[in-house]
């Protein structure tokens, strides 16, 4: 029930756009590879423990990869530090300062993004190129509307899908050139009808991963809205191998926001995946204030599983019959719920959130298990 069956409803399967593999640290993207989860620090590199702190907390959300800004030679003096730290790869942000871009490949990072609308000169990306060569460093071609090259901006008279994807091949170029093909790009714009139009011409001109993304999105409500817009409809159409949802918000919400898409879509699964209605008069029980508190108590369930809180009988057994785990609101304070899809036995108002926490944690200590033996008797054939 909480794995989509491809071929089963054909309505649901999506065709993932092919092209080569690359490795940012121990993580694959792109190839076939499952969609990753990135985000990025917001806390001054500089500063070691708070940056290491803020990347444990993305670590426990889920995230993939971390990237973090490296504006100084502080910053990339304290990357080695923080590169150790880290238990996911760690990707160095880089702007105007080609030289940071070298220090901190010598530093550990896993991949350098460099933007080619500030990063400098045609010698200076290729010192970058020899640095990442040498330091098996992958790189990040970030085009970015907000920061286009001026030759490309008097070219084509405004950021426009042409311009960043122009920008975006005359960059790949250069490392193609120096025989460097760990590469993947994006071409990121806050409006989504660009960054939507620039991605999908870039799929049809080059065989590299794609990092996906709506630049400077917004908070945290509207910018999961354009994100999930964007980014969703890029993935719905198989472009995209990795992913950062870019929102004014700290960035392990980032994270959970990321993988909610990929939820949604049915392309990556984490944890529990809630189905739940708006309420209105008739539910059974406050489904708002439950649906709150199991999200939140939930949090440290990493393992797949769907869970549907419905308030009345309307539509609550038909969703409990293709969920995990169900809870539909009944009369007089008692609801039922359901396992496996099936009607299984009721639950009275008191207690209800903490029976409900307990079942879902049984549910997933139960996958886990199944899915323990069943590695354990592939191995032994």
């Amino acid at each position: 029930m909480s794995e989509h069956n491809p071929g089963l409803r054909p309505w649901r399967d999506i065709a993932r756009r092919e092209c080569r593999q690359i490795m940012v640290g121990n993580v694959p993207v792109g190839g076939g590879a499952p969609v990753t989860v990135q985000t990025m620090t917001n806390t001054l590199t500089s500063d070691p423990k708070a940056t290491i702190d803020q990347i444990r907390r993305c670590e426990e959300a889920g995230a993939d990869i971390v990237r973090v800004s490296c504006p100084d030679e502080e910053s990339t003096a304290a990357l080695k530090q923080i590169v150790r730290a880290a238990r996911v790869p760690i990707v160095a942000d880089i702007h105007f300062h080609y030289k940071r871009a070298l220090e901190a490949a010598d530093a550990g990072a896993a991949c350098l993004r460099i933007n080619p609308g500030n990063i400098g000169s045609e010698a200076r990306v290729r010192e970058v190129v020899e640095a990442a060569k040498a330091n098996n460093c992958s790189i990040r071609i970030g085009v970015n509307a907000g920061s286009l090259e001026k030759d490309l901006l008097e070219k084509y008279g405004e950021p426009c899908p042409e311009a960043l994807v122009e920008s975006a091949l005359d960059h790949i170029k250069l490392l193609q050139d120096q025989d460097f093909h760990e590469y993947k790009v994006a071409v990121k714009a806050s409006d989504v009808f660009l960054a939507v139009a620039a991605y999908m011409q870039l799929a049809e001109a080059v065989d590299c991963p794609l990092h996906l993304g709506i630049t400077e999105a917004g908070g945290l409500i509207g910018g999961t809205v354009k994100s999930a817009i964007g980014i969703g409809n890029l993935l719905w159409a198989g472009i995209g191998d990795t992913i950062r949802v870019s929102l004014s918000a700290e960035p392990e919400e980032e994270v959970r926001v990321g993988y909610e898409i990929l939820k949604s879509l049915g392309i990556r699964t984490r944890g529990v995946k809630v189905i739940s209605c708006p309420s209105c008069a008739r539910q059974g029980f406050d489904v708002i204030r439950t649906v709150q508190a199991l999200e939140e108590r939930l949090q440290h369930i990493n393992t797949p599983l769907s869970l549907s809180v419905l308030g009345c009988v309307v539509n609550g057994p038909g969703e409990a019959r293709e969920t995990d785990i169900g809870l539909t609101g009944g009369g007089n304070g008692k609801h039922m719920v359901y396992l496996s899809g099936v009607t299984d036995h009721t639950v009275k108002d008191e207690g209800m959130i903490d029976h409900i926490v307990r079942l879902v944690e049984a549910k997933a200590a139960e996958i886990e298990a199944a899915t323990t033996d069943a590695g354990t008797a592939e191995a032994a054939e």
